[in-house]
């Protein structure tokens, strides 16, 4: 699972979460910051409203929430939603045995014709780091 600290970077840097059934999130507030809660039919769901997204916990939970506003949440996108979101720019995923470097998982990328490798923990949060790089590339390129 990647870092609370990189999945604020990738919504800071405008990745878009619509919940669906399986996500993983924290309320992104200090006191829960430890909590990770999962979309599902039983117990958290994401309700469309016309001023927004609400994820509504249903039943019992360990503390007692009604809902939260999407943008109280932060979205811990999964190892295949990531590789997913990288698309065609994604060349491989190695792991490296290195006793000095504790990022032993590697992603190689094709971006804006360059090849780069991005190191991580996990492979999470390897393809995390690609896809902050790609989107603060597409951010930052001038329009036409």
């Amino acid at each position: 699972m990647i870092s609370t600290e990189l999945a604020r970077a990738l919504r800071d840097s405008g990745l878009d979460w619509k919940p669906r059934a399986g996500d993983a999130f924290r309320i992104d507030r200090p006191e829960a910051d430890g909590d990770v809660f999962h979309v599902s039919d039983m117990t958290v769901e994401a309700h469309e409203y016309p001023t927004g997204t609400v994820l509504g916990f249903n039943g019992t939970t360990e503390w007692a929430l009604d809902s939260i506003e999407l943008d109280e949440s932060l979205w811990l996108p999964r190892e295949d939603q990531l590789r997913e979101l990288l698309r065609g720019t994604f060349r491989s995923l190695a792991r490296v045995d290195d006793d000095e470097d504790p990022r032993v998982h590697r992603v190689v990328a094709v971006i804006d014709g360059e090849t780069l490798t991005f190191a991580g923990a996990d492979a999470a949060d390897a393809y995390g780091r690609a896809l902050l790089h790609l989107i603060d590339l597409s951010v930052a390129a001038p329009k036409a």
